[in-house]
């Protein structure tokens, strides 16, 4: 299992709603919500997490491993 599906687990057992957050290959909700907070891979290697609001992805941090962008989407949800 993913650092990815460990998270995307973590988020539903809180019971945090999923039109909240998109996770690239694990949690991509369909049709798109208007915002929502996202974990994707960056296209030249390693992740970011960030916002998507108005049709436009903001990151907000830049992660060298899965592992610090998924700890980072968690803190942004759950607190912590």
């Amino acid at each position: 299992m993913s650092e990815r599906q460990v998270l995307e687990r973590a988020l539903r057992e809180h019971g945090v709603s999923a039109g909240h957050y998109w996770i690239e290959g694990v949690h991509e909700p369909a049709p798109t919500p208007p915002d929502f907070v996202y974990l994707r891979a960056r296209p030249g290697g390693g992740w970011e997490t960030g916002v998507y609001e108005r049709g436009a992805h903001e990151p907000v941090a830049s992660y060298a491993t899965e592992g610090e962008a998924c700890g980072h989407l968690r803190r942004l949800l759950l607190g912590g």
